[in-house]
């Protein structure tokens, strides 16, 4: 490491409440509010894709220290997206911090936790409405 730079942080991620090892879980990991949730468009965000069967424990490694916030879907059917009826999402999906869902997803704030270099455990309890 460079004299004067921050130590790399890491975030584990679990995530608990799957129904089913059915398809895929997508993870997204951001420092930038308005790119959050969906972190579309977001050059700097971190985002992976893997089997619902192995996605209990997850890691991201070599972080910059920021606040950083977590959106996750249970992709089921693997069409790489979140279905919806009317409005409602079909599947599962969570956020870092476990924010209450009322009409929409959190804002950025709800879900966010600082990464200072180390080890930061987060817990995802993934949401099923339908």
């Amino acid at each position: 490491m460079l004299p004067g730079a921050s130590p790399a942080g890491r975030v584990d991620l679990g995530i608990a409440g799957l129904r089913s090892t059915k398809g895929n879980v997508m993870v997204c990991l951001t420092t930038a509010p308005t790119h959050f949730p969906d972190c579309q468009n977001d050059p700097a965000a971190r985002k992976t894709t893997v089997p619902a069967a192995t996605a209990a424990a997850l890691r991201f490694d070599w972080l910059p220290s920021a606040d950083y916030a977590v959106a996750m879907v249970h992709d089921e059917n693997g069409n790489g997206k979140l279905d919806t009826f009317v409005g409602m999402p079909r599947e599962g999906f969570g956020f870092s911090r476990n924010p209450a869902i009322r009409f929409g997803p959190p804002r950025f704030s709800s879900a966010r936790f600082a990464v200072a270099g180390g080890p930061v455990a987060e817990r995802v309890k993934v949401k099923y409405l339908l």
